[in-house]
């Protein structure tokens, strides 16, 4: 079974840089999708971030510019390297993993199986 687990949370300082990261388990072939969504109360969890097999990248609007999606095979990691960090940016944030394929993920929360517990990013003013 594919297990997730988030790392790299905390508490940064408006116009600031954060480093996430994911530890993947069990991840086969089959896992064409890699995605960062964050979700705070009140509102449905959003896509932020993905990168597929082939080292593909789809982002959201919102971060554009500002957040860079990776991984490292060798590591077994995923990564979100964010910066220029806005208090809109303020979430949870969780990985997943999916095996929808297609030239690009997408930010269906159906199309991914697996999920980490999340990790908190706070950004204040």
């Amino acid at each position: 079974q594919v297990q997730l687990a988030e790392s790299g949370g905390g508490s940064v300082q408006a116009g600031g840089s954060l480093r996430l990261s994911c530890a993947a388990s069990g991840i086969s072939y089959s896992t064409y999708c890699m995605t960062w969504f964050r979700q705070v109360p009140e509102k449905e969890r959003e896509g932020v971030a993905a990168i597929n097999r082939d080292g593909g990248t789809t982002y959201a609007d919102s971060v554009k510019g500002r957040f860079t999606i990776s991984k490292d095979t060798a590591k077994n990691t995923l990564s979100l390297q964010m910066s220029s960090l806005k208090p809109e940016d303020t979430a949870m944030y969780y990985c997943a993993a999916g095996s929808w394929y297609g030239a690009t993920c997408r930010f269906y929360r159906n199309d991914y199986d697996y999920w980490g517990q999340g990790t908190q990013v706070t950004v204040s003013s």
